[in-house]
């Protein structure tokens, strides 16, 4: 069986690429597209809460976050990502093996990161997740539902705001789960002349529910209820 690592995903495209083909200006130009507000609907009340966000990127979700009233600790394995960020606390580290010596109330792993095909990765991140939740906190996990088509079927385009247009140019399915996609981004500025593409190709492993809860208990969390109908935000515990 092929084990499929984050060397395999890669970018093109004006500007830095991260490792794992992420395109640092492309990523500072994406919108938060309704991820931070699910992620404060797994407290009761986030203002004044430590929150730890794992793979932040160049900081879509940290800023709403933090207008949301959490304390963001940013991680992210990429300098020229955490540069863009503000207003919040930064860490650059690899996301698996990170261990800070402190416990947060709320830890976040967003952007699919947990569909990682390779599961000694998948495994690293869950358990950097257990490591800094506090003993009464909880971990917002995104995941890819059952029928998910990421950014839609092969051809297809959507404006997700900011400009910024993102096309899936194909989907293969290479068995075991794992789905290799290849997405083009376009970014416009009719009134600053402005045009810039990237391209980005990502395998991913679609997990089941089951699996996914078996992932979470491995490193010793407990699924507690999911934050959406489509099952793609989950809430988990430490176990008990």
């Amino acid at each position: 069986m092929t084990t499929y690592t984050r060397d395999a995903n890669s970018g093109t495209g004006p500007g830095a690429i991260t490792p794992d083909g992420c395109a640092v200006e492309m990523y500072a130009r994406l919108p938060d597209m309704g991820e931070s507000a699910v992620i404060a609907s797994a407290v009761a009340a986030p203002r004044g809460l430590r929150l730890l966000e794992l793979g932040a990127g160049a900081g879509r979700m940290t800023g709403p976050l933090v207008r949301s009233g959490f304390r963001v600790t940013a991680v992210d394995e990429s300098r020229g990502m955490l540069d863009r960020i503000e207003d919040a606390e930064l860490v650059h580290a690899p996301v698996e093996g990170l261990d800070l010596g402190r416990r947060f109330d709320v830890v976040t792993l967003a952007s699919f990161l947990v569909d990682a095909p390779d599961p000694a990765l998948r495994a690293g991140l869950l358990a950097t997740c257990a490591r800094h939740v506090a003993a009464d906190g909880c971990v917002v996990v995104q995941r890819q539902h059952a029928a998910r088509q990421p950014d839609g079927p092969p051809g297809s385009g959507r404006r997700v705001g900011g400009g910024m247009t993102l096309t899936t140019t194909a989907v293969e399915d290479l068995g075991d789960g794992v789905v290799r996609h290849e997405v083009h981004y376009l970014f416009e500025d009719p009134a600053a002349g402005r045009r810039m593409e990237w391209t980005q190709t990502y395998y991913a492993r679609r997990m089941s529910e089951p699996e996914f809860a078996g992932a979470l208990a491995e490193a010793g969390l407990a699924l507690d209820r999911w934050l959406t109908d489509r099952h793609d935000w989950a809430r988990a515990v430490p176990a008990r």
